[in-house]
């Protein structure tokens, strides 16, 4: 398919897909341009998509930051706001891959794709994947199809919502995958072939989608595990504005965590996840003390089927825009609920 007359904004980041290997050290380390990792794409050129290429950042996605996130999504807007592309693509390390694009996901309001792409086997080793992944992810920004699916993440032909892609293996060419949905579709023949209709988008309300940059805001991470005795949960009160809670199983913790919970709720929001990849946190099955429907009744916020990571990023959000009433943010929590 040719796609005369279509413009692309490349956005690069770094990663793993624009490493070369370190003289001193033997590793490898960031270092090819956005030009010449397009360079490297045999046949890109013949799809006849004009690029427009942005040197963003050039760090491995480990040592990326929200800062660079929000910046980044000000660049895409303004590229978008001046309706001189069709669509957009970002290439970075995929370490973090499910994040930037869930955050960008909570942002982005315009029709037009944003595809994430990347490579799990860096230039230097045999059989690289990142010029595959980045002639896919140029076809899918160029092409009509995903009008509308906001950010979505390219890597072995495979097309995930940003939404529930996650990075599912640390070395392998097909690390990520879509647990309980799927990819949303395939890029072959030239085409990316959906495998269902564009699945519904939340994005966060309006006066939410801008940061605050006088703000800040702390969000805590824990996961439960057994034996778990609650010292960590003792440390956060005072040094976090928020919490995420994976929790075990369906949203279960053991019964002695409970107080603490409870007394951080008073204090500072808490989201309850699931620390397992694949399904909802419950809210209404299991009564005993420490279950879902112990610790919602105690004030905690279920996350539906919000990885901790993602949900993580949306309490961060909410926070930094000045939405901390409880009943406000369970709202939004509610809306991404399946």
């Amino acid at each position: 398919m040719q796609f005369n007359g279509r413009t692309v904004a490349v956005f690069a980041l770094g990663g793993t897909i624009a490493t070369s290997s370190d003289p001193a050290t033997g590793g490898v380390v960031p270092a090819l341009s956005c030009e010449e990792l397009l360079e490297s794409v045999p046949g890109l050129r013949s799809l006849g998509v004009a690029l427009r290429i942005h040197e963003f950042r050039q760090v491995p996605s480990a040592s990326l930051t929200l800062d660079d996130l929000n910046a980044l999504h000000s660049a895409i807007k303004e590229e978008l706001d001046s309706e001189a592309v069709d669509g957009v693509v970002v290439v970075q390390g995929t370490d973090t891959i499910e994040e930037t694009s869930f955050h960008l996901d909570l942002l982005h309001r315009s029709d037009a794709p944003i595809v994430f792409t990347g490579a799990m086997r860096s230039p230097t080793l045999p059989g690289p994947d990142g010029p595959a992944n980045l002639y896919a992810a140029v076809l899918a920004a160029a092409g009509p199809w995903l009008r509308g699916a906001g950010c979505v993440v390219v890597l072995g032909d495979e097309v995930h919502p940003a939404r529930t892609v996650q990075k599912s293996h640390t070395v392998s060419t097909a690390a990520f995958s879509s647990p309980g949905s799927g990819p949303l579709g395939l890029v072959a023949e030239g085409r990316v072939r959906l495998n269902r209709p564009l699945p519904l988008r939340n994005v966060l309300p309006a006066g939410q989608e801008m940061p605050v940059v006088a703000r800040t805001a702390r969000v805590a991470l824990h996961t439960v595990t057994i034996g778990d005795d609650g010292t960590q949960l003792d440390l956060l009160e005072g040094h976090y504005e928020g919490l995420v809670l994976a929790a075990l199983g369906g949203g279960h913790v053991p019964e002695r965590l409970v107080p603490r919970l409870h007394r951080l709720t008073e204090h500072i929001p808490v989201v309850l996840c699931s620390r397992i990849a694949n399904g909802p946190v419950l809210t209404r099955t299991y009564s005993y003390p420490g279950s879902e429907r112990d610790l919602i009744s105690h004030g905690l916020i279920p996350a539906g089927d919000l990885n901790p990571y993602k949900a993580r990023l949306l309490l961060h959000r909410l926070l930094a825009t000045g939405c901390t009433e409880r009943a406000q943010i369970a709202r939004v929590f509610a809306a991404f609920a399946p």
